[in-house]
């Protein structure tokens, strides 16, 4: 009994691998496509790949495609799906949701850094808006807003842009049948590609926003900020944080796109009572939204200790991320936890609406959740 029902449990869990292969057969073709054969994962937009609300996630069989070759674009459409346009225009749309989030949350994310660094001092959110507002004034809360714009936009740009390129690049390396299989893969592996650069990008504003917010007296601003930085330390003041910044975002970000692709996906699937076809583009704005707030809370918790240690390692000079790691200890790299889960939730909720409304504004292809192709429905005997 037992060992039958865990296996149908593991089965059933939304990031299972699939537990069986595929031999490659050759079947006659009847039909022959008007615009040549189809190497694509066709959605009813021109889809190229994994088509997802938020940055595409549909996948359909149309006919005996093995790759994410752009069709032609589809009326009310400005962009062929994966093409330079698209992939700018994603890019554009990460700028603005990853600014903007972040820049607005600053005085939540300024509190969340000093009960990092300084518990003793900030023991609980109140406790922190409250010393922060008596020592600095409401000013005092808007403190490294610049580098968190500056930096953020730029993350954004890289880890939606990439994500978007990357997921095509792997899509077309596996093809049609096994990138629906192993989606949950593609997702964790292109997210996680994306954010390795996005984080090289974000490293030098990530280091000066956490010693401008947590080093009282070392700068007010950007402007004082990073002269002073180089000055001291040289060009490595900015990416010595760099690495701890990959072991938060990178499981940050897989976390947050294959979360949220395969929540949207069940959402439409058990949830929301009509098909995502016959939902109004508002309609499925709030399943955006709601899946990316769900995604937020696991990320947060996923990527809590290694952002304790990138707040005490920008703070601290000549410290390393062993050495921070020793000195904050097991209960340590949880402090601010329930701070992080707020911020990250209502900002990963925030980051894929803005998004996903920007491709709504720019009429980018937005396919549907993926269905299993044709092909491989045949091939598993389940139609006629």
């Amino acid at each position: 009994m037992y060992p039958t029902t865990l296996t149908h449990l593991s089965r059933s869990n939304p990031f299972n691998a699939p537990l069986f292969s595929l031999q490659e057969t050759v079947e006659p073709n009847p039909r022959v496509a008007a615009d040549g054969p189809s190497r694509g994962l066709a959605a009813d937009g021109p889809s190229r790949g994994l088509a997802a609300d938020g940055p595409s996630r549909g996948l359909a069989a149309d006919g005996p495609s093995r790759g994410l070759a752009a069709a032609a674009v589809a009326e009310g459409d400005s962009c062929e799906f994966g093409s330079r346009k698209y992939l700018l225009l994603c890019g554009f749309g990460g700028i603005i949701s990853c600014g903007t989030t972040h820049a607005a949350l600053v005085p939540l994310d300024l509190v969340k850094c000093r009960m990092q660094v300084d518990p003793d001092k900030y023991k609980s959110i109140g406790k922190g808006f409250s010393l922060t507002l008596k020592e600095d004034g409401a000013r005092g809360l808007a403190k490294g807003w610049a580098p968190t714009f500056i930096g953020y936009s730029m993350q954004g740009l890289c880890k939606f842009g990439f994500y978007e390129m990357f997921k095509i690049f792997y899509s077309d390396m596996l093809g049609e049948e096994n990138t629906y299989l192993w989606r949950t893969s593609l997702y964790l592996a292109a997210s996680a590609s994306a954010e390795f650069f996005a984080d090289i990008a974000l490293a030098p504003m990530e280091a000066c926003k956490v010693r401008i917010q947590t080093c009282p007296g070392y700068a007010n601003n950007l402007r004082q900020c990073a002269p002073k930085m180089f000055a001291e330390e040289g060009v490595w003041a900015f990416y010595k944080g760099v690495v701890p910044l990959w072991m938060r975002q990178i499981p940050y970000t897989m976390m947050k796109f294959a979360c949220f692709e395969r929540t949207v996906e069940l959402l439409y699937k058990h949830v929301v009572p009509k098909p995502r076809a016959e939902c109004t583009k508002g309609e499925q704005l709030i399943v955006t939204f709601t899946a990316g707030y769900i995604a937020g809370v696991f990320c947060a918790i996923v990527s809590h200790p290694a952002d304790s240690v990138v707040s005490v390692l920008n703070k601290e000079s000549g410290s390393t991320a062993v050495q921070v790691l020793k000195k904050l200890g097991p209960k340590g790299v949880w402090k601010g936890l329930v701070a992080r889960i707020i911020m990250i939730g209502t900002l990963t909720a925030l980051q894929w609406f803005i998004y996903d409304s920007v491709k709504v504004y720019f009429r980018l292809p937005r396919p549907p959740p993926p269905e299993m192709p044709e092909s491989l429905k045949k091939k598993l005997g389940l139609t006629e």
